[in-house]
């Protein structure tokens, strides 16, 4: 189109005009992108620390309080919860291990576990004969994967020990289980909870005790993991309300970092939009003067046929691509800002640096710089809507 190919000549030939443009544009838009990446790359390393720990969304009840099966089947059912197992009695977690044929043995605490347990390795099925220890055990009994563990237990009122054969299926590292650790699924811990009832367990050469058939399968506590961090709160709230007990979790130190992304989306959106109203005022006086300043061309332009009712495209179309060049330049100028920031500081952040900016949000910003400089520039394509050119000439004439 004529008049497009007309209104870029005249902005590089005025080039002056252009670097005004990209300048006002571009020092209102770095600091900004930069203050946008910097809270992302803060907010994202919080974020990912606690996702990265499972303890995050775990939820373990306390006090005196007992369930069934039923009761972890309901929990099962809410929206809020992911892995959800019961708890035996806490006196009956500590255990002995060694491996299979040796001599040596270490006191470990078991702890109840099973298939989607978010500590352990992703798809891994923890069948009824398996378990998953702690690095630290693993490496003080030298203990790998695929080897067989003996879990002995004994009481004091029991003639023979107890004794649980476990095939080892991973070892986890000491993030995930600390100290001396063996992750089982519930049935084995209540297995060795019965044994210290005095229930009789014959396929483990326990023949004397109480039929086992007599015994209710009653458990101390549960443990809770939410399917995400927003869903935590929610879920510790609806679990208290539900069996009317007191729980624990870090839903505090949760909320703490969800608040400050909130607090911090609502400070950089205060800020954007203080520094648009000084942009818009900018651009908007800008554009007009020149088209002010132009009048006489453009009313020549009219005149001559050149574009008629379209030169209200001529300040559209240098707004959008002085807009363009200002992108450019701001986002080069911020990935100079990320390095300069990344060799300065030594913040320690996961992979992605200081500055965090993705691609989904790399295109929205260039839309929403389009669509603002389009809408500043719309009070001078008005002014041009409004020159009469036979009165501008005259004007211009005398």
């Amino acid at each position: 189109m004529l008049i497009v190919r007309l209104a870029l000549r005249d902005l590089f030939f005025q080039k002056v005009h252009l670097i005004c443009n990209i300048a006002v544009l571009a020092g209102v838009l770095v600091p900004l992108l930069v203050l946008f990446g910097v809270k992302n790359g803060v907010y994202n390393a919080l974020i990912g620390e606690l996702l990265s720990n499972p303890r995050s969304v775990q939820i373990d009840t306390s006090g005196n309080a007992t369930f069934s099966t039923a009761d972890a089947e309901t929990v099962r059912g809410w929206p809020e919860a992911g892995f959800v197992t019961l708890k035996t009695r806490s006196q009956f977690d500590f255990v002995n291990v060694r491996l299979e044929g040796g001599r040596q043995k270490r006191d470990a605490i078991l702890i109840p576990s099973g298939a989607g347990d978010p500590n352990l390795p992703e798809g891994l099925a923890l069948d009824a004969g398996a378990a998953v220890i702690s690095a630290q055990l693993a490496d003080q009994l030298e203990i790998s994967v695929g080897d067989r563990i003996d879990v002995i237990t004994q009481a004091e009122d029991r003639p023979r020990q107890l004794r649980i054969q476990l095939d080892v299926v991973a070892v986890l590292p000491a993030e995930r289980a600390s100290g001396r650790a063996v992750l089982a699924q519930i049935d084995i811990l209540d297995l060795v909870e019965a044994f210290y009832d005095a229930y009789a367990l014959p396929e483990y050469g326990i023949t004397q005790g109480k039929p086992l058939s007599d015994r209710a399968a009653v458990f101390e506590g549960m443990r809770v993991y939410a399917v995400g961090l927003q869903e935590l709160a929610p879920l510790q709230n609806r679990i208290e309300s539900e069996f009317g007990i007191r729980t624990e979790a870090r839903t505090a130190e949760v909320q703490g970092v969800l608040n400050l992304g909130r607090n911090l989306n609502l400070a950089l959106m205060l800020t954007a939009s203080v520094a648009s109203l000084g942009l818009a005022a900018a651009l908007v006086f800008g554009f007009w003067g020149e088209v002010q300043r132009k009048r006489q061309v453009l009313a020549s332009l009219a005149l001559m046929g050149l574009g008629g009712q379209r030169l209200w495209l001529f300040p559209m179309v240098q707004a959008l691509v002085s807009s363009a060049l200002a992108l450019v330049v701001s986002f080069a100028l911020l990935g100079l800002a990320a390095l300069v920031a990344e060799q300065m500081f030594d913040t320690g952040l996961a992979a992605g640096g200081l500055v965090q900016i993705t691609t989904g949000q790399v295109m929205a910003i260039v839309v929403a710089v389009s669509v603002f400089v389009i809408a500043s520039s719309l009070f001078a394509a008005r002014a041009v809507l409004r020159i009469d050119p036979a009165t501008v000439l005259r004007e211009g004439a005398t």
